[in-house]
């Protein structure tokens, strides 16, 4: 082990041991946009849900779209960690394929069916995300990742529930 009071790096350089951050902050990028976008969703459905699972959905969806919003923080935040920018425009945190205004509203359980996806979608991309990392050496990120992983598989379980028949 290196004696820390002799090493003096770079102040503008990140120095930590990650091999690679570049890669990995591009992972923790796309990461961090489809859990924006899922947000967004999570709202459309919280603000419009209708029906008799209206109560059931509104209240879920209320806990997800607050643990998502800090999660968006965590991500930015790891990001720069890393020495990377997080997303400077909008368009870097929203995909491209979000619902048009015109479009015709969808069923309560075709809404919840479309945020289990999103889940579904975001625990498997944390899932690549934890490889990266590992290969990197870069176990604060991998914890994270597999932090979010939890958290994507149990909301799409929660949702998975309330439109099985």
């Amino acid at each position: 082990m290196k004696d820390l009071r002799t090493v003096t790096p770079d102040a503008t350089k990140v120095n930590t041991g990650v091999k690679n951050p570049e890669k990995v902050a591009e992972s923790l990028t796309q990461l961090l946009s489809g859990t924006y976008d899922l947000l967004i969703r999570t709202h459309e459905v919280h603000w419009n849900i209708e029906g008799p699972m209206f109560y059931s959905v509104h209240m879920l969806t209320e806990g997800q779209y607050g643990e998502l919003f800090t999660a968006t923080d965590v991500l930015a935040e790891r990001i720069r960690a890393l020495g990377q920018l997080a997303p400077i425009q909008p368009g870097g945190l929203v995909h491209p394929d979000a619902p048009k205004k015109d479009a015709a509203p969808a069923t309560a359980e075709k809404m919840v069916e479309m945020l289990k996806d999103r889940h579904e979608a975001l625990a498997r991309l944390s899932h690549e995300l934890v490889e990266i990392a590992e290969k990197a050496k870069d176990p604060v990120t991998a914890d994270l990742a597999t932090a979010r992983s939890t958290v994507h598989e149990k909301a799409a379980w929660m949702l998975r529930s309330m439109i099985a028949h």
